[in-house]
């Protein structure tokens, strides 16, 4: 494929910025991509494993010249790296991100930028438990989506050169409102992640059944709850923090939800039981034919973990 950015900056190389660089590397998306890292640790793996042309202490650094820059950062400390790099930053570049809240990190970077820069906020629906620059592989987007919140007011080709650069690393690319992408993610992310985490939780508070029980017997149900509920602490932290309102609201459907299954379990009610269940199997069976998941056994991933 052809280059659509001579040089691009990741701010932040944990999963989503290490599967960027890979994944822009190998389809020959990008002619130099450097990045930055806070630790020293993360700077030397990513020079290592030589999944940057360079590696920057600071933000200032890494976005000199950038005409893509990509904040991989928690959303929480996003507009101080952007009050912080906005000076430098290229005339003309292309600002992202990947959070996994829109409104939020608008409200974060954008006040701190200069008028001669386009902002395009995006979130790629795509990751793994795992963390750090090692976790990156350039298959990750493949098939997966990328959500783009541009405004009326962006630049069109600047928003042309960001789909196709997602496009590029395999993902499909749609668009939406902030507030729309927020409550949608609060349904398809976001709460299922904090029953993830409570469910965990439970076990763990459960004292009657052992922790050999739980690690042994956890090839049910139980193992993918903590396959999510192992994702960055930090991430999921600021995203709660900063998806609060669409997060409640999903989160009192879904004890609604959780009463009238109760109350059908309790009065032994097998007929609102079986057309619950019903329901919720067809909606798995339109994530498999949407290209979404797998129906293979062990839901594809074989003995690996």
């Amino acid at each position: 494929m052809a280059v659509i950015y001579e040089k691009v900056a990741l701010l932040g190389l944990g999963l989503i910025a290490s599967s960027m660089a890979l994944a822009m590397r190998q389809h020959g998306l990008a002619t130099q991509i450097v990045g930055h890292a806070r630790t020293s640790e993360t700077r030397a793996v990513a020079l290592e494993i030589g999944l940057v042309d360079a590696v920057f202490e600071t933000a200032v650094e890494a976005v000199k010249d950038a005409d893509l820059v990509v904040f991989c950062v928690p959303i929480g400390v996003m507009a101080a790296v952007a009050a912080e790099i906005a000076p430098h930053l290229k005339a003309g570049a292309t600002i992202s991100d990947v959070g996994s809240v829109k409104g939020a990190v608008i409200k974060a970077i954008a006040p701190h930028l200069p008028e001669n820069v386009h902002f395009i906020p995006a979130h790629p629906l795509a990751g793994t438990e795992h963390s750090g620059p090692r976790s990156g592989f350039a298959t990750l987007f493949e098939n997966r989506w990328c959500l783009l919140t541009p405004d009326e007011n962006t630049d069109p080709q600047a928003l042309k050169n960001l789909r196709a650069l997602w496009q590029g690393m395999g993902a499909n690319v749609d668009q939406m409102d902030p507030d729309h992408h927020d409550l949608v993610l609060a349904v398809t992310s976001h709460t299922p992640h904090l029953i993830a985490y409570t469910m965990v939780g439970v076990a763990d508070d459960l004292k009657r059944v052992t922790e050999s029980e739980v690690i042994n017997y956890s090839a049910a149900g139980f193992r993918d709850f903590t396959r999510i509920a192992a994702s960055d602490p930090t991430m999921w932290r600021d995203v709660f923090l900063n998806n609060k309102d669409a997060t409640l609201e999903i989160l009192g459907r879904f004890t609604e939800e959780l009463f009238a299954l109760q109350r059908a379990i309790r009065r032994g009610d097998g007929d609102e039981l079986f057309n619950y269940f019903t329901h919720t199997r067809a909606i798995r069976r339109g994530i498999i034919e949407a290209g979404q998941d797998t129906d293979a056994p062990d839901f594809g991933r074989g003995v690996k973990e």
